[in-house]
């Protein structure tokens, strides 16, 4: 007797229905084999693209108490999301800025003895007028507006 393997017809004397348990296998292999495609791919991708920052909507802030702030010495405070920075000049003057410095975004700090804003990643520096004037900045610093009310430095973002 000969066997009829190769005319389409399966053992169970069917002509071209395939096996109701392979469909079944091969569903949940391809399914499985999506679902860990995904499981991989999914945290790459949220990584490399993160989650937006909401700013802050508020235009002003209270950055120090009076009393807090020595003639020729600063404060770096939050202004939002970022840092901000508060500098009593020499003169008694109050100037606010951003503390973000405009060519990689480091922190800022303010050096009393030269009377200057400086950046410690790349030694760039800005005047208290917030302008770069030496250094790898490409950009001033935004100035912020200051306001004294009561025992209260208020500071405010420029609109």
């Amino acid at each position: 007797m000969m066997s009829d393997t190769g005319s389409g017809k399966s053992a169970a004397g069917g002509e071209g229905k395939p096996d109701l348990g392979r469909r079944w296998v091969n569903l949940l292999l391809g399914t499985g084999i999506i679902s860990t495609i995904a499981a991989f791919i999914y945290p790459a991708i949220r990584y490399v693209i993160p989650p937006p920052v909401s700013e802050s909507t508020n235009l002003s802030v209270v950055a120090a108490k009076v009393a807090e702030l020595k003639t020729n010495s600063a404060k770096v405070f939050r202004f939002g999301s970022e840092p901000a920075i508060l500098i009593r000049a020499a003169d008694g003057q109050y100037r606010a800025f951003t503390a973000v410095c405009t060519h990689l975004g480091c922190t800022v700090q303010y050096r009393p003895d030269l009377h200057e804003i400086w950046c410690p990643c790349h030694n760039g520096t800005y005047d208290l007028q917030g302008r770069n004037i030496s250094g790898p900045p490409p950009r001033p610093l935004a100035q912020f507006q200051v306001h004294i009310q009561g025992e209260d430095i208020v500071v405010v973002r420029n609109a």
